[in-house]
């Protein structure tokens, strides 16, 4: 699958996001491929999504692709399908993983917190920094932050597009745990593993029955939301004014 990688090993599945040259950032494709690959995954005992190398977990939508979209009709139509797209990981039936091996940024972010357990990198940061091109999160992500880290929480981080590190990401809630670089890679890997050895799908059930991790019932108007702002003067002047001159 062109974009995203997949491995599969005693039963764990390691989805990577595989775009470096864009940081991950996900593109029309790579939403094909994210479908293929958690088709290919559906027996797991655990999943676990990362990106390639050490820089970006995933940097959100790619812009330069996205840019594509100009009518409210298409801007809702990309919204409902890569909020779907994180509803599936947010109902894998078996506990999901977020390894944030790089910064998590945009869309990126959305994705991390789609999945039941986030641990990440010492260096890396989190971002819901969609505010800082007139738009918000269009992809379920401020109702998942909102669960996970309180109303006040939620509303701070998605209005200034704050970054944080992974101590205050930690302390407020957003990341489960926090490994040494040096150490990253086998600690997600052992934390995998370990889970994987457990009864972690008739658990998750019944967590998610007493906590659902998806809101079906709010994604039309906050897709039709998101569309306004997406086609608003206001958004692309932001996305020109962040294009280096």
């Amino acid at each position: 699958m062109a974009d995203v990688l997949l491995e599969l090993q005693e039963g764990v599945a390691i989805l990577t996001v595989d775009r470096p040259a864009v940081r991950n950032a996900i593109g029309f494709a790579t939403m094909d491929a994210l479908e293929q690959a958690l088709d290919a995954a559906a027996d797991a005992d655990v999943l676990v999504v990362c990106g390639s190398g050490d820089r970006a977990f995933i940097s959100g939508g790619d812009l330069k692709e996205l840019a594509r979209i100009r009518t409210e009709s298409e801007a809702v139509a990309m919204a409902l399908r890569m909020r779907r797209l994180c509803d599936r990981i947010a109902t894998f039936p078996a506990p999901v993983i977020a390894a944030l091996n790089g910064h998590a940024l945009g869309g990126g972010a959305e994705v991390a917190v789609a999945a039941d357990i986030r641990v990440a990198a010492d260096d890396i940061t989190i971002g819901f920094t969609q505010a800082t091109l007139a738009i918000m999160p269009a992809w379920g992500g401020a109702e998942r932050l909102a669960a996970l880290t309180g109303r006040a929480q939620a509303l701070l981080l998605t209005t200034t597009g704050e970054r944080i590190g992974t101590a205050e990401a930690h302390r407020i809630g957003l990341v489960e745990r926090v490994y040494p670089r040096e150490a990253f890679d086998d600690s997600w890997r052992a934390l995998a593993r370990r889970i994987a050895s457990s009864p972690g799908r008739p658990i998750k059930s019944v967590i998610a029955a007493a906590a659902p991790h998806h809101h079906a019932a709010y994604e039309e108007a906050a897709a039709r939301t998101f569309a306004a702002l997406w086609t608003a003067d206001a958004h692309w002047a932001a996305v020109e004014g962040s294009r280096p001159s």
